[in-house]
């Protein structure tokens, strides 16, 4: 039976060498960690996982929960964290809860118990709240795209309130003034921010804030048809729509085409996330652009920064966004402004 020194005299380097090209591959060259897992096939060498984690006290599992696997936007985040945890070394429980929050204790456990290093949550809930840690300490997570307030982890996030902002801005510019939003979950932190800036922009272009045009959704397509819906049936309806997200935005335009009216000529429809499918709606969606990919790759970055110790603090990181100017906005129709 092969072992590690054999794989290291095949490969030309030390018995350390090759621990550390399997155990924590960031701190070897590219050149010297394709000569160890060479010699690894070569040799047949199968390390004992179990040996290893009891030598340096890590399993190199790393926990994700998201709220719902069949959003888009989250499927990017997750293609990114998956490739960024295979490049170190690490693996992913993904974990799809729905937003049970019993669900979410259960796989913090995990890690309270050493059965995980460290996790990811993808929504703005503590899983370790009912659970006994250390007093001041940083918690073993890293919250990405809907972002807890005051709570001791690294963050990532997008500047939520300055995207809607610009978004407001953009539909104004083009002399729109009854403009609704379709908004997600009311507890929802994307949702707080995202209407702050867009009543930040009204008031900046002293345009009076409509209740009536402030229209919940949950970020499905049908929660945007039926918003879209009710929109339309106002005596003054909107001349755009501004929805929290992609998939309500392409419910919405549904909803308006089912009710005879052209897009953007009578209203205007704009989106947030800028997901595979918005440039290829009818007409392609105007939208905010996040780096979904970029959110995975840096929350576990900073997660197994955290997990081995070169993380002494908790970095919030705001990620850039971009506002894509496509067909399904244009200037408001004539009088109705």
């Amino acid at each position: 039976m092969s072992n590690i020194r054999d794989v290291a005299q095949l490969a030309g380097v030390s018995v350390a060498t090759v621990s550390r090209a399997l155990q924590q591959p960031d701190l070897v060259s590219l050149k010297t960690r394709t000569k160890v897992l060479t010699a690894v096939k070569q040799v047949g060498y199968k390390p004992n996982l179990m040996a290893v984690k009891f030598r340096s006290g890590k399993t190199r599992n790393l926990v994700v929960l998201v709220p719902t696997v069949a959003n888009v936007f989250f499927a990017r985040v997750i293609s990114g964290m998956q490739q960024a945890a295979h490049d170190k070394g690490y693996s992913l429980l993904l974990c799809n809860t729905l937003a049970d929050e019993e669900m979410e204790q259960s796989y913090a456990r995990m890690v309270h118990t050493s059965q995980a290093d460290g996790l990811i949550q993808l929504r703005a809930n503590n899983p370790f709240a009912q659970l006994e840690m250390k007093a001041g300490s940083v918690l073993p997570m890293v919250n990405a795209c809907e972002v807890l307030d005051r709570i001791a982890c690294p963050t990532v996030l997008l500047d939520n309130k300055a995207a809607a902002c610009a978004m407001t801005e953009h539909l104004l510019e083009l002399g729109h003034k009854r403009i609704a939003m379709i908004k997600g979950p009311a507890r929802s932190p994307l949702t707080r921010d995202r209407v702050a800036g867009y009543r930040d922009a009204l008031s900046a272009a002293d345009v009076a804030f409509d209740e009536s045009l402030l229209c919940p959704g949950d970020f499905t397509l049908q929660s945007g048809h039926k918003a879209a819906t009710e929109l339309l049936a106002l005596p003054n309806p909107p001349t755009a729509m501004f929805c929290e997200n992609d998939e309500m935005a392409i419910g919405a335009i549904q909803g308006i085409k089912q009710a005879g009216l052209n897009i953007p000529g009578d209203i205007s429809v704009a989106g947030f996330d800028d997901i595979s499918f918005a440039a290829f709606t009818d007409p392609p969606l105007t939208t905010i652009a996040q780096p979904a990919e970029e959110f995975g790759s840096t929350a576990v970055t900073l997660l197994i920064d955290l997990i081995e110790g070169r993380l002494g603090k908790a970095p919030k990181v705001i990620l850039p966004f971009d506002l894509i100017q496509r067909a399904s906005t244009g200037p408001a129709p004539a009088g109705l402004s």
